[in-house]
């Protein structure tokens, strides 16, 4: 276990660096100049020549890389052009609304994905199996910020019952949640409905219940238990994915979140406040996806960390 965890540690602290290294000559190969994005409108060329020198940007790619790393390593990213603080601050103040927004929806998404993926697995190639798939793919089809206008319209314009944007109250949360949510319950439902199903025309599933095993038994703890590490991958992916940012949604609801973070420094060119949110987000990640790793073997004992099987 311990040569496993220094490995993946090791691996994850190289994803972190590669994905960082990748961004840094992205943006900076993208149209568009963050000295005139600071400007203004009309700025002469001394006052954009002055922008340049006084962030860096008139030295060269390797120069600017170089610099870069030399900073990175004493844990200093820069200070965000728009924002006139250390960029990292910056990102981390907004983090903890993203965490907060991930977490609702992804518990709200396995709260109800996952009875619903058994329940359709249970009735398989039925009427009421075919209803539930016509609104799963229905979840898999709407676009994020559609579903976000039309719970904004009926919730905060024609039934204002809940906070429109921002998160001043919990109710705030309310909308957001079920909007990054819906997708996500589409998902899931249908892998779950897919790998129970599996489960239970097993051979292992047949015995168990010529001997008499009642049917709560067999779903939950022989099929599940056997399915439960598929569902807890794609959950994890999903509550990553989330971290990175729910961009769409965070903008439809004004939510302080990494996202609409993001939107902002590309719109101003914020090349430290974007490589701050990449670093964050990405280590967010890779430690989500660690600790799923650790889970499985306390799922499925047959799994054995490190080793081949």
């Amino acid at each position: 276990m311990t040569r496993y965890l220094i490995r993946r540690l090791g691996q994850s602290v190289l994803t972190v660096f590669l994905t960082l290294s990748t961004v840094f000559v992205l943006v900076r190969m993208a149209p568009g100049d963050p000295a005139a994005a600071l400007a203004g409108p009309n700025p002469s060329s001394a006052d954009l020549a002055r922008i340049r020198e006084q962030f860096g940007l008139d030295r060269g790619l390797l120069s600017q890389y170089g610099l870069f790393l030399r900073d990175l390593f004493t844990g200093d990213l820069g200070t965000s052009y728009s924002f006139h603080a250390p960029a990292l601050d910056v990102v981390l103040d907004r983090v903890p609304y993203t965490i907060t927004l991930s977490l609702s929806a992804i518990t709200l998404t396995a709260v109800v994905a996952v009875p619903l993926g058994v329940w359709m697995a249970r009735r398989a190639d039925t009427k009421r199996e075919l209803g539930a798939n016509v609104l799963t793919i229905a979840g898999q089809s709407m676009p994020d910020f559609w579903i976000g206008v039309m719970l904004l319209t009926l919730f905060a314009v024609a039934v204002p019952v809940l906070p429109a944007s921002g998160f001043t109250t919990w109710g705030g949360l309310v909308l957001p949640t079920v909007t990054v949510a819906i997708l996500q319950m589409a998902l899931i439902s249908r892998l779950v409905r897919r790998e129970m199903v599996a489960a239970l025309a097993a051979p292992y599933v047949t015995v168990a219940r010529s001997r008499g095993v009642s049917n709560r038994v067999l779903t939950w703890r022989y099929a599940m238990g056997n399915s439960a590490i598929p569902v807890l991958t794609a959950l994890g992916t999903r509550f990553a994915a989330m971290l990175n940012g729910v961009v769409v949604v965070e903008v439809v609801f004004g939510w302080p979140g990494v996202g609409s973070l993001v939107v902002r420094a590309l719109e101003t060119r914020d090349y430290p406040l974007i490589q701050a949110t990449v670093l964050v987000t990405a280590a967010l990640a890779v430690l989500v996806q660690l600790l799923i790793d650790l889970a499985y073997p306390l799922l499925d004992p047959r799994v054995r960390l490190g080793k081949a099987a």
